[in-house]
């Protein structure tokens, strides 16, 4: 329960969060998260991961739909991806790793 709870909460913030204020900032989001939920190490990853892959995912998804994805089939062919969906995963892959190792060190400074 702690887990859905935190992935909700850090998808929330980082959404609101990011409209305001640079992308990093989902690791700070992340980070006071799990610090003040209590969970293991690999859940606090989970969460932070999971819900800044799911959350970038489903926007960069939208507003590539939003134009039928001719700015990423660009950049895709630019960086010779090939497919717009791999820039997408790519966006989402990236803000993931972020927001999870964001997350694992706050779930570090709680045990500490």
């Amino acid at each position: 329960m702690k887990f859905i709870v935190s992935v909700l909460i850090i998808a929330l913030l980082s959404l609101a969060v990011g409209l305001f204020f640079p992308w990093w900032t989902i690791a700070i989001v992340a980070f006071i998260v799990t610090s003040l939920i209590p969970q293991n190490s690999l859940r606090s990853f989970l969460s932070g991961f999971t819900a800044v892959f799911l959350l970038w995912g489903a926007l960069a998804w939208l507003i590539s739909s939003n134009n039928d994805h001719l700015m990423a089939s660009k950049v895709a062919l630019i960086l010779k991806m090939g497919n717009p969906t791999i820039l997408i995963l790519a966006t989402a892959l990236i803000g993931a790793l972020v927001a999870g190792f964001a997350a694992l060190a706050g779930s570090f400074v709680r045990k500490k």
